[in-house]
């Protein structure tokens, strides 16, 4: 078997590598056991000019090739590099998650492990976060993938997603994005939810930015995505809609169907005195709609609970952007 330019042509010497990076890369891998090296090289290019210590997290998703094998190989010979290997395939948000959670830098960078997104692109994107950006969004504004089965349904996602969240990004979808590890870390990302960082980030009232960049033709491997994620990216949606809802107003959603369900029953309940022989359907859809009110009101009740004991209160999304600064001495909270 042929091997990777890493396995076989050593570094001479061994480049440094601190506890604490200022910048990490994070790079989600299912079987692409053909793209870990040329990946590995085109982040040590780009970076090379910089002066940022860094680091390079790969995580395996539950690969079937050799794709960790070929990771793991990396790291004898640069110290740089961390891999976080999944025992199945998990998903490309709990992979984001797993190295978001593993990496050790103030900054940290994800972006996909097929090539199509560039590496070039980091040194540009960190310097936004440098201009006071909390997040920066990679805009893949000239997509070099297939027009029907991949750049309409985004663009048409894109669309309602800006419209639903009310935060307008064009590419949602694009996963080179460069973040404050402080805001990162602590939103909480499953299902399909790392197409919905900027709306979770914008509830902090985060600084985003969205920056064009290159993208290119995958030229190894085969591509994991296609048209059978339209419908997951909508049920997240719905899920996302239903956050935004219960974060600014708990029992908003449920109040307005106990309000009417409450009220049919007590007209349904009055009509069964004077209707005569149909009292007993009118009884029947008393009692339907009273159940429903009863029901909608212990739902409120357990949203109040949730909302409460859980993180998903407003209060617990201001820290994420705020942070001291320290000019002459004197500390002021920034938000």
């Amino acid at each position: 078997m042929q091997r990777s330019s890493a396995e076989s042509d050593p570094i001479e010497s061994a480049p440094e590598v601190t506890a604490s990076p200022k910048l990490s890369v994070i790079v989600p891998l299912y079987n692409e056991e053909e793209n870990v090296a040329p990946m590995h090289d085109a982040i040590v290019a780009a970076l090379a000019d910089g002066d940022l210590d860094y680091e390079i997290v790969f995580v395996d998703d539950g690969s079937r090739d050799e794709t960790f094998e070929r990771a793991a190989a990396l790291k004898d010979h640069d110290p740089r590099v961390r891999v976080v290997k999944f025992r199945r395939n998990y998903g490309q948000t709990a992979a984001m998650a797993a190295g978001i959670e593993h990496a050790r830098g103030e900054i940290l960078v994800t972006m996909d492990g097929d090539l199509q997104n560039d590496p070039t692109d980091i040194p540009m994107m960190v310097a936004k976060i440098g201009e006071g950006y909390d997040l920066v969004v990679g805009w893949r504004h000239k997509r070099q993938d297939k027009f029907f089965t991949r750049i309409l349904p985004s663009k048409i996602a894109n669309w309602i997603i800006g419209k639903i969240t009310g935060v307008p990004i064009k590419d949602n979808g694009c996963s080179l994005k460069v973040y404050r590890a402080a805001l990162i870390k602590r939103i909480s990302l499953y299902n399909e939810m790392h197409r919905f960082i900027p709306f979770m980030s914008s509830l902090a009232g985060s600084r985003i930015a969205e920056v064009k960049v290159k993208h290119h033709a995958r030229r190894f491997g085969n591509s994991k995505y296609g048209l059978s994620r339209v419908y997951k990216v909508m049920f997240d949606l719905l899920a996302i809609k239903s956050i935004l809802t219960v974060a600014k107003h708990p029992m908003k959603m449920f109040s307005g169907l106990f309000a009417i369900a409450s009220v049919l029953s007590m007209v349904f309940f009055v009509n069964a005195f004077f209707s005569g022989e149909a009292s007993v359907v009118f009884m029947g859809m008393s009692l339907l709609f009273g159940a429903m009110a009863t029901q909608m009101g212990f739902a409120m009740l357990l949203v109040v609970l949730i909302f409460k004991t859980g993180t998903l209160r407003r209060e617990n999304f201001v820290h994420l952007s705020a942070r001291a600064v320290w000019p002459d001495n004197r500390k002021q909270n920034v938000t």
